[in-house]
């Protein structure tokens, strides 16, 4: 009996060991960031469908990306346990000590980026690297300081269907990268009415943790929704370049456009009314947005 006690004890602790992980990891979150890479691969000239190869571009980049989201994790501990929805995470609870976080950033962020590099071309694995390097330690610890984090984010954050791209084509700058290009300025100004969205609904959450998200300090001010006006209405004319450069077909830009469209309308609706309504009405635009322009793209590929 003593042994069985042992035994089911021992595998609680690793079943909560494992949530842990996967908490700094946030691989749920890190879905869509990977998804983005894969049809940037996917759109690269001469590239057909590869279970094998997708596979392997999906797990280098949940790695990387998890590993960024770990020392997100550690250098934000003392402000996360300010706010109700981060206050539970290892680090911020003191479940983990940040040395075993550090262990798991560094496996998972260099271990990423080296399937990349072996599986796919050294420069996706460098690419995947600086990725890491400024989401963590660019962007995060300017969140505290400046509402210009948003603008160094995006950067990493539109860089996975860049990264793609060169997987497929081994090529950062030159024609063969124009369309890499282009697919990261889609991901890089859909970014930022997404954010800001994002900071508007908590904006109560990221003032106690002395996080700068808005573009303006104050929440009353209706400078956030014309930002997110300005950035939603450059992706109706941007859906031209990928049917110009002969990346998709008719159908495929006129799907961008309104999803653009969509985008813009609720940034208007933002401005208009400034409320809690109107801001979650941006970000769910924004989820939809995303995924929409990328299906799009990979559908209607020429």
């Amino acid at each position: 009996m003593q042994q069985e006690s042992i035994k089911a004890k021992s595998s609680f602790l690793l079943v909560e060991k494992l949530k842990d992980y996967a908490q700094l990891l946030k691989p749920n979150l890190s879905m869509m960031v990977v998804f983005s890479s894969v049809i940037g691969y996917l759109m690269a000239p001469g590239i057909d469908f590869n279970v094998r190869k997708v596979l392997i571009l999906y797990v280098g980049g949940l790695l990387v990306t998890g590993g960024a989201n770990t020392i997100n994790q550690i250098l934000e501990y003392k402000g996360d346990q300010k706010m109700t929805r981060t206050m539970n995470r290892p680090v911020a609870d003191g479940r983990m000590s940040k040395a075993e976080a550090w262990f798991l950033a560094v496996v998972a962020g260099i271990g990423g980026a080296l399937i990349l590099a072996l599986n796919f071309n050294p420069l996706t694995g460098i690419l995947s690297f600086i990725s890491l390097i400024l989401y963590a330690f660019a962007y995060t610890p300017m969140k505290r300081v400046h509402p210009v984090a948003v603008l160094i984010g995006a950067i990493p954050g539109a860089l996975p269907p860049l990264l793609g791209w060169v997987a497929g084509t081994n090529a950062l700058s030159g024609p063969a990268a124009i369309g890499g290009w282009v697919l990261f300025l889609f991901q890089f100004f859909w970014q930022f009415p997404h954010y800001w969205a994002i900071g508007w609904v908590g904006y109560d959450e990221y003032q106690k943790a002395g996080i700068s998200m808005l573009p303006s300090q104050e929440r009353t001010s209706r400078f956030t929704g014309l930002q997110c006006m300005f950035y939603s209405i450059v992706l109706v004319p941007l859906a031209l370049v990928p049917r110009f450069l002969g990346m998709c077909s008719n159908w495929g830009m006129w799907i961008m456009m309104l999803g653009g469209i969509i985008y813009f309308a609720a940034s208007v609706n933002f401005y208009r009314k400034n409320d809690f309504k109107s801001a979650k009405q941006v970000m769910y635009a924004s989820f939809i947005y995303l995924p929409l322009v990328l299906l799009a793209l990979y559908f209607t590929k020429l």
